[in-house]
């Protein structure tokens, strides 16, 4: 997974551009989102032309109930702290909202160690079930440490995939060009924090933590907006 490194360059391109033009957007379009502690969240519409975009990024993964009422994008890091936090919260959210559709978009930004345990990731969304790939996710969090490629094939083969075949496949140009078009779209959309969510046609930049997170998609189904 050498060329993983060409694509990280190009990433960390587009992560700079992102934070320089980032603070425009913030403001007006804002929501009263707040985090466990009772602190705002940055959070703004993505408006018509990102969410047209959004909907056709590739390489989304979704988990969950598939023909659910609301759908909750995470675009995340491997190797973002913050994201090891969110996991956990994650996943009691996708397993107790029988009605919740979730979608892991992979968004790797912050080191080669990141694309290349992404390109993985891609790889096997193709190969696994939703449920298969919820359990492959919480295994690849399971325990300390860098993830990287090695640790990402080792989860799959916890969930039944083939280690050999499945890294020969993920190296492709193909799955590179799908972390580069969601590094491209988090420039775009202004994403410069991880991890990030989009409800609703609204970003919410970082983790806001469970019952936020419960209470915006609660909010949705109430009135149609992240906030009564």
């Amino acid at each position: 997974m050498i060329r993983a490194a060409t694509l990280i360059i190009a990433l960390f391109v587009c992560v700079g551009a992102a934070g320089a033009a980032g603070a425009a957007q913030f403001g007006p379009s804002q929501h009263a989102i707040k985090d466990d502690t009772g602190d705002p969240m940055t959070n703004f519409d993505l408006g018509a032309d990102l969410s047209a975009r959004l909907a056709k990024l590739p390489g989304q993964m979704p988990v969950g109930n598939l023909q659910g009422d609301v759908t909750l994008l995470q675009f995340y890091d491997l190797n973002c702290p913050f994201c090891r936090e969110a996991a956990a919260d994650v996943d009691t959210l996708v397993r107790t909202d029988k009605k919740l559709k979730l979608v892991f978009v992979p968004y790797a930004v912050l080191s080669v160690a990141s694309a290349q345990g992404a390109l993985v990731e891609v790889e096997a969304a193709k190969l696994l079930t939703p449920e298969k790939y919820l359990e492959f996710h919480r295994r690849i969090y399971a325990n300390r440490g860098l993830i990287d490629g090695p640790r990402v094939l080792a989860a799959a083969q916890d969930v039944g995939l083939d280690q050999q075949k499945l890294a020969a496949a993920a190296n492709t140009e193909a799955n590179l060009n799908v972390l580069r078009a969601n590094a491209d779209f988090g420039t775009a959309a202004k994403m410069v924090a991880t991890p990030a969510y989009i409800i609703n046609g609204v970003a919410i930049l970082g983790h806001p933590g469970l019952k936020p997170l419960q209470d915006v998609i609660k909010s949705v189904r109430a009135c149609g907006k992240v906030v009564c």
